[in-house]
């Protein structure tokens, strides 16, 4: 038996960061956990590219799909609010914090204690590559009896409650870890929806957890396809095959019944990322010629139809405090002469509306005075590569608030030397230092100040130049209530989604 628990206030949670709050497609209440609807068929853009791996890009479809959740969580505003955890409180002056756990279950019956949780985060910060939530922080968890966690960082970290949330440092039981570090996901996690039947990266099935601790879920299970190919989940969505499809093309928006489709703004961004540390755009002068080229409103218009707007700059409208505490880019190289320089842009068709972009860019790029080749592949075939500096440029579509909702860890592993996921390459010792900077700050106001100053001298090396700010339209069967519109692209299907 577990010793009650004493409430502990909880610790530092960041402003909001986002406009509005989670919508839905209907009613979400989960009062009702009679949990009598039927199964519900869904459509995802991207297939697993890891086996189901929880520490890469994998483990955001095991959050979506309700199947895995960790200590804390994001809201709509931005904010952690309690999951697995119900409160916790800081210590050490923000260098370690303690976690109350509620009463839990896994997936295969046996309860959520410290000794697991503990356990499954330490299985997280081994992890190699180490997630992007924690790639910047040495991380360390031990139990304090059965029901309290103590997670502990090298550095204070006034963010990590927000840390947390990130899909990959979800919680598995202790039959998920095998003696080579690998998570299996099957059936050891603690969502509303178990992971039963995988059938490669094509297809999943899930049935409901009925000892989930917030309620059983409405639907009795989920069928899973993944369908990188967006109009094929157009039209999946048109004849009914699927409940709820994810990521509509716009070209394929004025298909479908309007009481089907949804849209949400995102914090989300189509950009180009020049390689800076090898081939054409190491040189700081032709950088600038490249965003001197591009014009983003022919991108928001031309390939995105009005859901899209022209960046201006990192931070999108989404996030409602960045437009009044933008400032100007500073030194910035004058644009040099292309004089035909060959480059190559890569992009992925999982999202449909890259490839056209990288058409406009090489369009546009051309008249300029560039050689432009795009190489297009699915996104699982392509990370590797972009990864080890095999071209000149990418159009990447990337959320910034993702990895952690926070303004500033998205910059650190985007932008600094030691970046995790860092596609510019870009290594600049002024950024290093602004991002540090940002990095310490615990007050929202003055963190996301820091983040802007930290922005300007990020745009003003030209390493990344930022298109469009995008709203994703999802597909959603007029029978379905309650599907989530989450504009942090985690949640999707929840306790009360059901038809």
């Amino acid at each position: 038996m577990r010793s009650p628990r004493p409430r502990l206030i909880a610790g530092l949670l960041l402003a909001p960061l986002l406009s509005g709050c989670f919508s839905s497609s209907g009613d979400d209440s989960s009062s009702d956990s009679s949990g009598s609807g039927g199964r519900l068929s869904v459509a995802l853009a991207f297939p697993p590219a890891e086996n189901y791996s929880p520490y890469g890009q994998d483990a955001f479809a095991l959050s979506r799909l309700g199947v895995a959740e960790g200590l804390t969580r994001l809201d709509a505003n931005g904010t952690a609010v309690p999951a697995l955890a119900e409160s916790w409180s800081s210590e050490q002056g923000g260098r370690s914090w303690l976690f109350t756990l509620r009463d839990a279950k896994f997936q295969d019956g046996t309860d959520v204690t410290a000794n697991a949780v503990a356990a499954a985060l330490t299985h997280a910060s081994e992890a190699d590559p180490a997630p992007a939530a924690i790639s910047d922080v040495k991380l360390t968890a031990q139990a304090v009896g059965d029901d309290r966690v103590k997670v502990a960082t090298a550095t204070a970290d006034p963010v990590l409650p927000l840390r947390l949330t990130n899909p990959s440092l979800a919680v598995f039981s202790p039959k998920a870890y095998g003696k080579d570090g690998k998570a299996n996901p099957v059936g050891t996690a603690t969502g509303p929806f178990e992971l039963t039947k995988i059938t490669g990266d094509t297809s999943a099935t899930l049935d409901r957890f009925d000892d989930y601790w917030g309620g059983r879920a409405q639907a009795s299970g989920i069928d899973a396809r993944f369908v990188s190919d967006g109009t094929a989940r157009a039209n999946a969505m048109r004849t009914g095959d699927v409940d709820i499809a994810e990521s509509i093309p716009v070209a394929q928006v004025a298909s479908l019944n309007k009481a089907t489709v949804h849209k949400v703004n995102t914090a989300r961004n189509t950009s180009l990322y020049l390689n800076t540390q090898k081939g054409v755009f190491k040189d700081a002068g032709l950088r600038a010629a490249a965003r001197e080229a591009i014009d983003t409103s022919a991108v928001a218009k031309g390939v995105f139809e009005g859901y899209a707007e022209p960046a201006q700059g990192l931070y999108g409208p989404a996030l409602t405090w960045a437009s009044g505490k933008r400032t100007e880019p500073t030194g910035r190289a004058e644009a040099a002469s292309p004089k035909g320089k060959s480059i190559t842009i890569a992009t992925y068709n999982d999202r449909p509306e890259l490839p056209e972009t990288a058409q406009v860019l090489q369009q546009q790029l051309q008249k300029a005075g560039f050689t432009v080749k795009l190489e297009v592949r699915a996104y699982a075939r392509l990370e590797s590569d972009l990864l080890a500096k095999k071209f000149d440029a990418s159009v990447v579509s990337r959320n910034m608030m993702l990895d952690t909702g926070d303004p500033v860890t998205v910059l650190a592993s985007d932008y600094t030397c030691d970046g995790s996921y860092n596609l510019s390459f870009l290594c600049d010792k002024d950024v290093d230092r602004l991002v540090t900077a940002a990095g310490t700050e615990s007050d929202p106001g003055r963190r996301q100040d820091a983040a802007m100053k930290a922005e300007a001298a990020i745009l003003g090396t030209d390493a990344v130049i930022p298109l469009v700010h995008l709203k994703v339209v999802t597909g959603i069967g007029t029978s379905v209530e309650g599907a989530l519109l989450d504009p942090y692209e985690r949640a999707f299907v929840g306790t009360g989604t059901r038809r």
